[in-house]
């Protein structure tokens, strides 16, 4: 046996966003900055979304979950990220990179079907409204979050156990800013063929599943808003869909590109950028779509704002 493959491993060296270190101090404020508007918007969804009576419907015990997930999966890696940074490293410990690539797994996978949970509750709300209470009971909405949460850790588990078995014959440099899977497997010894295709089958099915759910429930809510006579009806129904109609096309397009080719097609730099995009944007963005153009959040916001100026002094 090789002398290499017995090479243990005890950290990783990140290569972080660009080559260059004058850039990564500019990298790591907006990255401060991004992360903090995330998280301040996210927690502030959780909380809103389960204070207020008025928002107690499944429409928003989805939306607490989906801010969860976007809390999730932006702390296990930006946060990460400015932290080694911060600590003027660029090294993370091997245990850490298992930890923060099952958990980013987790948290993305159960974010894709809670997406198609959310298309399927606007389906159920517009097409079918008088049913909605009884369709969408909360023993249903925790079976569909539940079900994705338990079906990601399975498969989170999997795939690290089966990166982190291998050999890395010594190898520890990551050309990425966090420990994502398609670096991983470049620092393999051992075959990674396997390992490969279990990511191919399970990012398809996974990406292709929850797209068709979202594509079916928006087909027959578009037919449903044709079907209306009323212009302020069809006007109410595409705005409820609106704000999750454009999170799933930024993070499906992001995704697709990501990982469902051949890791011969795949430019790290590229991969980079796009990572940016749904690990940093899109958990920012998210609270800022579903909220600020939301008229039950807006009201939501005002009612605890007076009742905070209600309070003795």
């Amino acid at each position: 046996m090789n002398k290499q493959n017995l090479t243990v491993l005890t950290e990783f060296i990140l290569m972080g966003l660009a080559d260059r270190p004058e850039l990564q101090a500019p990298f790591f404020g907006l990255f401060l900055i991004i992360y903090t508007v995330s998280v301040v918007g996210n927690l502030g969804v959780i909380t809103l979304t389960k204070v207020d009576p008025r928002l107690q419907t499944p429409m928003y015990f989805f939306l607490r979950h989906l801010a969860f997930t976007d809390l999730g999966y932006s702390t296990t890696i930006p946060y990460n990220w400015c932290a080694t940074q911060l600590a003027n490293q660029n090294t993370i410990p091997y245990n850490w990179c298992a930890t923060q690539l099952a958990f980013f797994i987790l948290f993305i996978i159960s974010e894709l079907f809670i997406l198609s949970a959310m298309a399927y509750d606007r389906y159920v709300a517009i097409c079918n409204p008088l049913l909605y209470t009884i369709v969408m009971s909360q023993r249903v909405c925790w079976v569909l979050v539940a079900v994705p949460y338990v079906y990601s850790a399975f498969l989170s588990v999997i795939i690290t156990i089966k990166i982190f078995m291998s050999s890395f014959c010594g190898h520890n440099v990551i050309r990425h800013f966090y420990c994502d899977n398609l670096p991983l497997l470049t620092l393999l010894c051992s075959s990674s063929r396997d390992i490969e295709l279990i990511i191919l089958i399970f990012s398809t099915f996974n990406l292709i599943s929850s797209l068709v759910i979202v594509l079916v429930s928006y087909i027959l809510i578009l037919m449903a808003i044709l079907r209306m006579n009323s212009a302020e009806g069809r006007d109410k129904a595409f705005s409820t869909c609106g704000s999750h109609l454009t999170v799933v096309i930024v993070l499906y397009a992001t995704l697709f590109f990501m990982y469902v080719q051949p890791k011969s097609n795949h430019s790290f730099d590229t991969d980079k950028i796009a990572s940016v995009f749904y690990t940093l944007i899109i958990p920012m963005l998210n609270p800022m779509i579903y909220s600020l153009r939301n008229k039950e959040v807006k009201g939501a916001l005002h009612r605890i704002w007076e009742n905070l100026h209600k309070l003795p002094m």
